[in-house]
């Protein structure tokens, strides 16, 4: 396992306060977990989109440095994590909706779970698009993702070597470890609002993993 970068530390050391603060409350004052510590438009939501906006900049950042060094599979890998990261910061905060005041039309109001102007809330069939895709789907790519393809990596040269021309960032196993223990201390918070806190453990490792990825070589120029 490599050493662990400064930032790590400082990200480690603030999602450890933030879940402890978040057992506790869940523990001792339900209400105030709920309505003031995990409430909508509160800090891990803010935090959250903040992050998945930092990541997608980041990597649209190295796009336009790198790319007349890089072949069109490099483009297309790394412009995608970009777009997706953008539109997961957007989806966060509903597209500034209620930051900027702006009414949802007719059809959110009628098709969206909380009446509001994003996809993720989105009700077919009577079914919720966020537990089917953004839960269901999403916790499948992430033990993908988080398990498997660092062994793959590792193992493999076609593995090693699809992943680098795709620019996919390869997880530092203290990530890995440091999203399994996120995900074990949701164990100890009785409420639903917890996802919150586990969406921002997401954006925080994810900004982690793009920082400083096992595959460094990825975002070289040469």
């Amino acid at each position: 396992m490599k050493t662990l970068t400064q930032t790590d530390k400082i990200a480690y050391i603030f999602l450890l306060l933030v879940f402890s603060l978040g057992i506790y409350y869940a523990n001792t004052n339900l209400q105030y977990f709920d309505e003031v510590y995990t409430k909508e438009d509160g800090f891990a939501e803010y935090g959250t989109a903040l992050l998945l906006f930092c990541s997608s900049i980041l990597l649209f950042y190295r796009f336009f440095k790198l790319q007349k060094f890089k072949k069109s599979l490099w483009k297309v890998g790394i412009l995608g994590l970009a777009v997706i990261f953008m539109f997961g910061a957007g989806e966060e905060i509903s597209w500034g909706q209620r930051i900027f005041e702006v009414e949802s039309s007719q059809y959110f109001i009628e098709n969206n779970a909380q009446g509001e102007t994003n996809l993720h809330n989105m009700v077919v069939d009577g079914k919720k698009i966020n537990k089917i895709i953004f839960s269901q789907l999403l916790t499948v790519v992430l033990v993908i993702y988080l398990l498997i393809t660092p062994l793959l990596f590792r193992k493999s040269p076609f593995i090693k070597n699809l992943a680098n021309s795709f620019a996919i960032p390869i997880v530092q196993w203290h990530q890995t470890i440091a999203f399994l223990i996120s995900t074990a201390l949701l164990v100890f918070m009785g409420s639903n609002r917890k996802w919150e806190l586990y969406e921002l453990a997401f954006a925080v490792i994810f900004f982690l993993i793009f920082l400083n990825p096992f595959n460094k070589e990825i975002y070289k120029s040469n």
